[in-house]
């Protein structure tokens, strides 16, 4: 079992996934917080939820559908410098930079191509030769 979750893990950008995740979860949660914590309301109340939700589910889609990642890094990152302006200072600056990074590190995530297992040569036999 562990094996299997290693090659889930591997086999897509896992931790810019989870990066984007928890940095929707804290920019979604500040707005639910009480008054005594939050810097202003204002207008971050709905959009701050609303970017917040978008980012979650860009995390999630780029575990569960990889190959969306482009997409997924660039509206990460857009959400996230949004949330700067919009959502007290992009859920006090935690939540801005966790999700610069992990749309960068989902964007930037390429799958590794399987390897072909090399055919251990017949001793005795040379290489052939190469033609120009």
């Amino acid at each position: 079992m562990l094996l299997t979750w290693r090659r889930w893990r591997r086999g897509r950008p896992f931790w810019g996934g989870l990066a984007a995740v928890l940095a929707g979860a804290e920019i979604c949660a500040l707005p639910l917080a009480p008054l005594k914590i939050m810097l202003q309301q204002g207008i971050a109340g709905i959009p701050s939820v609303l970017m917040g939700l978008v980012m979650i589910v860009m995390g999630l889609s780029a575990w569960f559908a990889p190959y969306y990642r482009g997409l997924a890094g660039v509206l990460t990152v857009l959400c996230a410098a949004a949330a700067l302006v919009m959502s007290n200072l992009g859920g006090f600056l935690i939540g801005t930079v966790l999700g610069i990074l992990g749309g960068s590190m989902i964007f930037a995530w390429q799958p590794v191509a399987p390897t072909e297992p090399e055919v251990p040569e017949a001793p005795g036999t040379a290489p052939a030769p190469c033609e120009p």
